[in-house]
């Protein structure tokens, strides 16, 4: 199965999907920005862009490479990707689902507030514009159809570990 951990940049997934894989027997973490980095890398390069997921390589790779790593280790990928676009996430899940691959759709939410916080006070990453960046487009995503489709996980007020657990229970289910 696929645990798949959305939310915008600076939201907690790459933590989180650390401590999810540390909580989840036989599971890995799939990065799928480094299926945009190696498209990135392409030379000459592809057609510019602000975002490699608007390339239309990107999303049928990530579903390729999700499926040929289960069907090698079986057990759980967790992967943790924001994806904002609703038609990306649709072609993502139905890629995904039309090899008969589960997925959970994790979405880690914090209010706006938090968000900005967090993206300001970070002391690993330092202040980032581009985080910053995708916080409107993460709330509109989120009010217009993320919170629908996915299994909020409100992380204001939960630690990276706590928000792990709830996550790592949905294996089991």
């Amino acid at each position: 199965m696929i645990i798949w951990l959305n939310g915008t940049h600076g939201a907690g997934k790459t933590t989180t999907s650390e401590l999810v894989q540390a909580l989840v027997p036989d599971s890995r973490v799939f990065d799928a920005e480094k299926v945009g980095e190696t498209l990135m890398d392409i030379t000459p390069g592809l057609p510019a862009t602000d975002n490699f997921q608007h390339w239309p390589p990107w999303r049928p790779l990530v579903v390729e490479t999700a499926r040929r790593v289960l069907e090698y280790t079986g057990g759980t990928l967790v992967i943790p990707m924001t994806v904002l676009v609703e038609p990306y996430w649709r072609e993502i899940h139905d890629g995904l689902t039309a090899h008969a691959i589960p997925v959970r759709h994790v979405l880690l939410h914090a209010d706006q507030d938090t968000l900005r916080g967090r993206i300001e006070n970070d002391t690993e990453m330092g202040f980032s514009t581009f985080r910053m960046r995708h916080l409107e487009p993460y709330a509109d995503a989120y009010e217009s159809w993320l919170r629908d489709e996915a299994e909020v996980v409100d992380t204001t007020h939960l630690t990276p570990h706590e928000a792990a657990q709830r996550i790592a229970g949905f294996a089991d289910t």
